[in-house]
């Protein structure tokens, strides 16, 4: 099916990626947490963001042949986008499983660049099906639409996935990445241990992928303290703060005498007394929604070690109209950022990175930052739409 010219790109979506994520399930993986998910109130993104990617592609090289799978899995997507699309039989089903994704995989072994829409998740049933097509397998790139996205297989925005795969046509040069992923149930239960499963072929151009998420551990305990310490000096007395996950801001719970959770975002609110009260623990996006409504409330998030990312990556409660209504006339001051110096330093002068899920809500976020990075220490730090950094 490869050709020369404008080449051919396929498309697969998981289009159940992601689901978990605003209805604080830690992920998406498995039939029982997907309905659960959806009787929760969640709706499905990845379909959107996968039709953002090639959207992006087809504006930046029209002549594309964009070659997809029926239904959700692929061809929803591009119909979304208003672009041209041609359909190869697979066999997917309604239900779409890891075997679906494989399935779609090897119908779609003969492109020039395989875009797949999904979390950590999809990418191992990617390499599951690359591994089965041996030499025949296509490069391939992640538009990032999952819970968790420590892989680096993924570009780091799907409009950025759709820039990459356009210049790839061009200069079709490729460098491994690693697949990582967790234990949804340990996660759950606060235990973070991500397993490398292998390398997938990725356009090269690491600028643009996210990379491997980095751990905290080379963090010195007093230092994240520190950071706990810091973060309760500030707090206004009668105002909301919403914790984000990570074990940062986890310390500013302990900080705090309360019983936050490690992988959830919860919300607590300060006394006139310097204390403060747990309001609610491991909530929903929308239940955040109707806590922050109205009241003086402030964000406290920590950033993602080796990627950057400070919204769009585990923290899905935090959405676009939960940023809204809190930082919509507050300033500056209403979003608070936890990050070592290690992990800062880790960048390598690389922007933190928001990906909101809103790219016009993310370009407004953009600029500089106060981080607090110890007792008394902070830096101002930049902060970019993650759709924008490298090909804004």
């Amino acid at each position: 099916m490869a050709s020369g010219g404008n080449g051919v790109i396929g498309l697969v979506v998981n289009p159940v990626a992601g689901l978990g994520g605003s209805v604080g399930l830690k992920g998406s993986d498995g039939a029982d947490v997907q309905r659960a998910a959806l009787a929760k109130g969640a709706e499905p993104k990845a379909g959107r963001r996968a039709a953002q990617a090639v959207a992006t592609l087809l504006a930046r090289r029209p002549g594309v042949r964009l070659v997809t799978v029926a239904g959700a899995m692929g061809e929803d997507s591009a119909r979304a986008a208003a672009v041209p699309y041609e359909l190869v039989p697979s066999g997917v089903q309604d239900a779409t499983t890891a075997a679906d994704t494989r399935a779609a995989v090897a119908a779609l072994a003969d492109v020039d660049l395989l875009l797949f829409a999904g979390g950590d998740g999809t990418a191992r049933d990617v390499l599951d099906a690359a591994r089965e097509l041996g030499g025949q397998a296509p490069p391939v790139l992640g538009i990032p639409a999952g819970v968790k996205v420590y892989s680096g297989c993924f570009a780091l925005s799907p409009a950025t996935a759709g820039f990459v795969a356009a210049d790839f046509l061009a200069r079709p040069e490729t460098v491994e990445a690693e697949v990582v992923d967790l234990d949804e149930e340990r996660y759950r239960r606060g235990l973070v241990s991500p397993r490398l499963y292998g390398s997938l072929r990725v356009p090269a151009g690491r600028a643009a992928l996210s990379g491997r998420k980095a751990g905290s551990s080379d963090a010195a305990p007093a230092t994240v303290e520190g950071i706990a310490r810091a973060v309760a000096a500030r707090l206004r007395p009668g105002a909301r703060y919403v914790l984000g996950p990570g074990a940062t801001t986890a310390a500013v719970g302990r900080e705090l005498g309360l019983a936050t959770t490690l992988l959830g975002v919860d919300v607590v609110e300060a006394r006139a007394d310097g204390g403060a009260d747990l309001v609610a623990a491991d909530v929903t996006e929308g239940e955040l929604f109707e806590l922050v409504r109205g009241r003086e409330s402030v964000i406290v998030l920590s950033v993602i070690g080796g990627q950057g990312f400070v919204l769009g990556r585990g923290n899905q409660q935090v959405s676009p109209r939960v940023l809204d209504e809190v930082l919509g006339g507050g300033g500056g001051d209403r979003l608070v950022v936890l990050a070592t110096q290690q992990k800062l330093a880790g960048l390598g002068g690389r922007p933190l990175l928001a990906d909101s899920g809103d790219q016009e809500l993310d370009r407004k976020l953009a600029g500089h930052v106060r981080v607090i990075t110890g007792y008394r220490e902070s830096t101002i730090y930049r902060i970019c739409a993650a759709s924008e950094e490298f090909y804004g």
